[in-house]
Protein backbone atom coordinates (compact mmCIF):
# COMPACT_ATOMS: atom_id res chain seq x y z
CA UNK A 1 0.00 0.00 0.00
CA UNK A 2 1.32 3.44 -0.82
CA UNK A 3 1.16 6.42 1.46
CA UNK A 4 -1.05 9.38 0.48
CA UNK A 5 0.83 12.58 -0.31
CA UNK A 6 -0.41 14.24 2.88
CA UNK A 7 0.62 11.35 5.15
CA UNK A 8 3.75 9.70 6.50
CA UNK A 9 4.36 6.07 7.42
CA UNK A 10 4.60 5.65 11.20
CA UNK A 11 6.34 2.50 12.43
CA UNK A 12 5.51 0.91 15.79
CA UNK A 13 7.63 -2.24 15.74
CA UNK A 14 9.30 -4.92 13.67
CA UNK A 15 8.09 -8.52 13.87
CA UNK A 16 8.16 -11.78 11.92
CA UNK A 17 5.39 -11.81 9.32
CA UNK A 18 3.60 -14.85 10.75
CA UNK A 19 -0.03 -15.83 11.13
CA UNK A 20 0.18 -14.45 14.67
CA UNK A 21 1.10 -11.00 13.41
CA UNK A 22 -1.63 -11.03 10.77
CA UNK A 23 -4.17 -12.03 13.42
CA UNK A 24 -2.96 -9.28 15.76
CA UNK A 25 -3.41 -6.63 13.07
CA UNK A 26 -7.03 -7.50 12.35
CA UNK A 27 -9.11 -4.55 13.51
CA UNK A 28 -6.20 -3.02 15.43
CA UNK A 29 -6.19 0.77 15.56
CA UNK A 30 -3.26 3.00 16.38
CA UNK A 31 -2.47 6.71 16.47
CA UNK A 32 -5.47 8.93 15.75
CA UNK A 33 -7.51 5.73 15.36
CA UNK A 34 -5.74 4.84 12.12
CA UNK A 35 -5.66 1.16 11.05
CA UNK A 36 -2.47 -0.73 11.86
CA UNK A 37 -1.09 -2.30 8.68
CA UNK A 38 2.19 -3.93 7.76
CA UNK A 39 5.02 -3.11 5.39
CA UNK A 40 7.51 -5.70 4.16
CA UNK A 41 10.95 -5.38 2.62
CA UNK A 42 11.39 -5.74 -1.15
CA UNK A 43 11.43 -9.34 -2.46
CA UNK A 44 14.68 -11.20 -1.98
CA UNK A 45 15.43 -9.76 1.47
CA UNK A 46 16.37 -12.23 4.20
CA UNK A 47 16.64 -15.99 4.19
CA UNK A 48 14.30 -18.97 4.59
CA UNK A 49 12.88 -17.82 7.94
CA UNK A 50 9.54 -15.94 7.99
CA UNK A 51 10.06 -12.50 6.46
CA UNK A 52 10.06 -9.50 8.74
CA UNK A 53 7.50 -6.72 8.65
CA UNK A 54 7.01 -3.28 10.10
CA UNK A 55 3.70 -2.68 11.89
CA UNK A 56 2.66 0.74 10.58
CA UNK A 57 -0.02 3.39 10.36
CA UNK A 58 -0.47 6.36 8.08
CA UNK A 59 -0.33 9.61 10.07
CA UNK A 60 -0.86 13.24 8.98
CA UNK A 61 2.29 14.83 7.63
CA UNK A 62 1.29 18.14 9.26
CA UNK A 63 1.62 16.56 12.73
CA UNK A 64 4.60 14.26 12.21
CA UNK A 65 7.03 16.14 10.02
CA UNK A 66 10.25 17.21 11.68
CA UNK A 67 9.25 20.76 12.59
CA UNK A 68 5.81 19.70 13.85
CA UNK A 69 7.32 17.04 16.09
CA UNK A 70 9.63 19.58 17.72
CA UNK A 71 6.57 21.58 18.75
CA UNK A 72 4.48 18.56 19.72
CA UNK A 73 7.17 17.24 22.06
CA UNK A 74 6.49 20.35 24.19
CA UNK A 75 2.78 19.51 24.28
CA UNK A 76 2.41 17.02 27.12
CA UNK A 77 -1.22 16.19 26.35
CA UNK A 78 -0.46 15.37 22.70
CA UNK A 79 2.66 13.48 23.69
CA UNK A 80 0.75 11.39 26.24
CA UNK A 81 -1.96 10.48 23.72
CA UNK A 82 0.56 9.41 21.06
CA UNK A 83 2.69 7.51 23.57
CA UNK A 84 -0.35 5.62 24.86
CA UNK A 85 -1.49 4.70 21.35
CA UNK A 86 2.03 3.57 20.43
CA UNK A 87 2.29 1.48 23.59
CA UNK A 88 -1.16 -0.06 23.13
CA UNK A 89 -0.28 -1.23 19.61
CA UNK A 90 3.04 -2.72 20.66
CA UNK A 91 1.44 -4.50 23.63
CA UNK A 92 -1.36 -5.88 21.46
CA UNK A 93 1.18 -7.24 18.98
CA UNK A 94 3.31 -8.73 21.75
CA UNK A 95 0.46 -10.98 22.89
CA UNK A 96 0.54 -12.73 19.49
CA UNK A 97 4.18 -12.67 18.41
CA UNK A 98 7.69 -11.52 19.28
CA UNK A 99 8.06 -7.80 18.60
CA UNK A 100 10.97 -5.41 18.39
CA UNK A 101 9.51 -2.08 19.55
CA UNK A 102 10.77 1.03 17.81
CA UNK A 103 10.98 4.43 19.41
CA UNK A 104 7.89 6.61 19.41
CA UNK A 105 7.66 8.91 16.37
CA UNK A 106 9.68 6.71 14.02
CA UNK A 107 8.34 7.89 10.67
CA UNK A 108 9.19 7.54 6.98
CA UNK A 109 8.17 9.46 3.90
CA UNK A 110 6.11 6.53 2.61
CA UNK A 111 5.72 2.75 2.72
CA UNK A 112 8.42 2.26 0.10
CA UNK A 113 11.01 4.12 2.19
CA UNK A 114 9.99 2.13 5.25
CA UNK A 115 10.37 -1.13 3.33
CA UNK A 116 13.82 -0.10 2.11
CA UNK A 117 14.91 0.69 5.66
CA UNK A 118 13.61 -2.67 6.84
CA UNK A 119 15.65 -4.39 4.13
CA UNK A 120 18.80 -2.51 5.08
CA UNK A 121 18.47 -3.52 8.72
CA UNK A 122 16.89 -6.94 8.20
CA UNK A 123 19.78 -9.00 9.57
CA UNK A 124 20.19 -6.85 12.69
CA UNK A 125 16.45 -6.92 13.38
CA UNK A 126 16.26 -10.69 12.81
CA UNK A 127 19.17 -11.33 15.18
CA UNK A 128 17.65 -9.19 17.90
CA UNK A 129 14.20 -10.76 17.49
CA UNK A 130 15.76 -14.21 17.88
CA UNK A 131 17.20 -13.11 21.23
CA UNK A 132 13.84 -11.74 22.37
CA UNK A 133 11.75 -14.75 21.37
CA UNK A 134 9.89 -16.28 24.35
CA UNK A 135 11.03 -13.44 26.62
CA UNK A 136 9.19 -10.49 28.13
CA UNK A 137 10.20 -7.44 30.11
CA UNK A 138 9.52 -6.86 33.79
CA UNK A 139 10.09 -3.62 35.66
CA UNK A 140 11.25 -3.43 39.27
CA UNK A 141 11.05 -0.13 41.15
CA UNK A 142 11.88 0.89 44.69
CA UNK A 143 10.23 4.02 46.07
CA UNK A 144 10.45 5.73 49.44
CA UNK A 145 7.24 6.71 51.16
CA UNK A 146 6.90 10.45 51.83
CA UNK A 147 8.14 11.46 55.27
CA UNK A 148 5.49 11.63 57.96
CA UNK A 149 6.16 15.32 58.59
CA UNK A 150 8.23 17.91 56.73
CA UNK A 151 11.37 19.12 58.41
CA UNK A 152 10.61 21.50 61.25
CA UNK A 153 6.97 20.46 61.72
CA UNK A 154 7.35 17.27 63.71
CA UNK A 155 6.54 16.94 67.41
CA UNK A 156 8.90 18.61 69.83
CA UNK A 157 10.88 16.12 71.95
CA UNK A 158 9.50 15.57 75.45
CA UNK A 159 10.57 18.47 77.63
CA UNK A 160 11.18 16.00 80.43
CA UNK A 161 14.03 14.50 78.43
CA UNK A 162 15.80 17.86 78.32
CA UNK A 163 14.08 20.52 80.40
CA UNK A 164 16.67 23.10 79.39
CA UNK A 165 16.09 22.68 75.64
CA UNK A 166 15.64 26.01 73.88
CA UNK A 167 13.40 26.34 70.82
CA UNK A 168 16.49 26.36 68.62
CA UNK A 169 17.89 23.26 70.25
CA UNK A 170 14.55 21.49 69.97
CA UNK A 171 14.45 22.34 66.27
CA UNK A 172 17.91 20.88 65.73
CA UNK A 173 16.90 17.75 67.63
CA UNK A 174 13.91 17.33 65.35
CA UNK A 175 16.01 17.81 62.24
CA UNK A 176 18.60 15.32 63.48
CA UNK A 177 15.95 12.70 64.24
CA UNK A 178 14.34 13.17 60.83
CA UNK A 179 17.71 12.94 59.11
CA UNK A 180 18.58 9.73 60.95
CA UNK A 181 15.20 8.21 60.12
CA UNK A 182 15.58 9.11 56.44
CA UNK A 183 19.10 7.69 56.32
CA UNK A 184 17.78 4.45 57.79
CA UNK A 185 15.19 4.24 55.00
CA UNK A 186 17.82 4.89 52.32
CA UNK A 187 19.96 2.17 53.86
CA UNK A 188 17.06 -0.27 53.61
CA UNK A 189 16.49 0.75 49.99
CA UNK A 190 20.13 0.06 49.13
CA UNK A 191 19.98 -3.31 50.86
CA UNK A 192 16.75 -4.20 49.03
CA UNK A 193 18.27 -3.17 45.69
CA UNK A 194 21.21 -5.50 46.22
CA UNK A 195 18.93 -8.39 47.14
CA UNK A 196 16.71 -7.75 44.10
CA UNK A 197 19.66 -7.79 41.72
CA UNK A 198 20.97 -11.03 43.19
CA UNK A 199 17.61 -12.78 43.10
CA UNK A 200 16.69 -11.47 39.65
CA UNK A 201 19.96 -12.70 38.14
CA UNK A 202 18.78 -16.28 38.75
CA UNK A 203 15.91 -15.82 36.31
CA UNK A 204 16.62 -12.90 33.95
CA UNK A 205 18.80 -13.07 30.86
CA UNK A 206 19.44 -9.30 30.67
CA UNK A 207 19.22 -6.30 32.98
CA UNK A 208 18.99 -2.55 32.33
CA UNK A 209 19.19 0.19 34.99
CA UNK A 210 17.13 3.19 33.94
CA UNK A 211 17.37 6.67 35.45
CA UNK A 212 15.09 7.10 38.44
CA UNK A 213 11.79 8.82 37.79
CA UNK A 214 10.94 12.30 39.00
CA UNK A 215 8.09 14.79 39.08
CA UNK A 216 4.58 13.88 37.95
CA UNK A 217 5.61 10.29 37.24
CA UNK A 218 6.09 9.57 40.93
CA UNK A 219 3.92 12.08 42.79
CA UNK A 220 4.83 12.52 46.46
CA UNK A 221 7.04 9.40 46.62
CA UNK A 222 10.73 9.30 45.75
CA UNK A 223 11.80 6.69 43.22
CA UNK A 224 15.30 5.37 44.00
CA UNK A 225 15.52 2.31 41.72
CA UNK A 226 14.08 1.84 38.22
CA UNK A 227 15.30 -1.41 36.66
CA UNK A 228 14.16 -3.58 33.78
CA UNK A 229 14.76 -7.30 33.36
CA UNK A 230 14.38 -9.52 30.30
CA UNK A 231 12.87 -12.75 31.59
CA UNK A 232 12.19 -16.02 29.75
CA UNK A 233 8.45 -16.67 29.65
CA UNK A 234 8.92 -19.95 31.53
CA UNK A 235 10.38 -18.01 34.49
CA UNK A 236 7.93 -15.11 34.52
CA UNK A 237 5.89 -16.12 37.56
CA UNK A 238 8.85 -17.54 39.55
CA UNK A 239 10.70 -14.26 38.89
CA UNK A 240 7.85 -12.14 40.23
CA UNK A 241 7.26 -14.39 43.23
CA UNK A 242 10.96 -14.54 44.14
CA UNK A 243 11.36 -10.74 44.05
CA UNK A 244 8.26 -10.12 46.12
CA UNK A 245 9.25 -12.77 48.69
CA UNK A 246 12.82 -11.48 48.99
CA UNK A 247 11.88 -7.90 49.89
CA UNK A 248 8.54 -8.37 51.60
CA UNK A 249 9.86 -7.60 55.10
CA UNK A 250 11.39 -4.17 54.44
CA UNK A 251 9.70 -1.18 56.10
CA UNK A 252 9.62 2.36 54.76
CA UNK A 253 10.04 1.38 51.13
CA UNK A 254 7.73 0.18 48.39
CA UNK A 255 8.89 -2.41 45.87
CA UNK A 256 6.81 -2.67 42.70
CA UNK A 257 7.15 -5.41 40.08
CA UNK A 258 5.37 -4.60 36.81
CA UNK A 259 4.91 -6.58 33.62
CA UNK A 260 5.01 -8.55 31.53
CA UNK A 261 5.68 -5.88 28.91
CA UNK A 262 6.92 -5.86 25.35
CA UNK A 263 10.73 -5.66 25.55
CA UNK A 264 11.14 -1.89 25.08
CA UNK A 265 14.30 -1.74 27.19
CA UNK A 266 15.95 -4.52 25.18
CA UNK A 267 15.02 -3.55 21.63
CA UNK A 268 18.65 -2.76 20.90
CA UNK A 269 21.86 -4.57 21.89
CA UNK A 270 23.36 -3.29 25.18
CA UNK A 271 26.09 -1.19 23.53
CA UNK A 272 23.51 0.71 21.47
CA UNK A 273 20.75 1.35 24.00
CA UNK A 274 21.78 4.93 24.68
CA UNK A 275 21.62 5.86 21.01
CA UNK A 276 18.72 6.42 18.62
CA UNK A 277 16.48 3.52 17.68
CA UNK A 278 17.36 1.69 14.44
CA UNK A 279 15.65 3.11 11.39
CA UNK A 280 14.46 6.26 13.09
CA UNK A 281 13.65 9.10 10.73
CA UNK A 282 11.64 12.18 11.58
CA UNK A 283 9.75 13.10 8.45
CA UNK A 284 12.74 14.09 6.34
Amino acid sequence: MTTPDDALTYVYAAAPLTTGLRDALMGLRGIYGSPVLFVTAPPGTGGPAPPLAFATSHVPRRDFNESALKNHFEDLEWLEDVARAHHDVVQALSTHTTVLPLRMATVYQDDERAGQSLAEQHDAFAERLAQLTAHTEFGVKISLAPTAAPAGTGPVPDAGADAAATPGKAYLQRRRAQHNAQEAVYSQAREAAGIIETVASRYASQHVRHPTQRGTLTGPVENVLNDAYLVPDAYAEPFRAAIEAAVGDFDGIRVEVTGPWAPYSFAMPPAERRHSAPGEEHGS
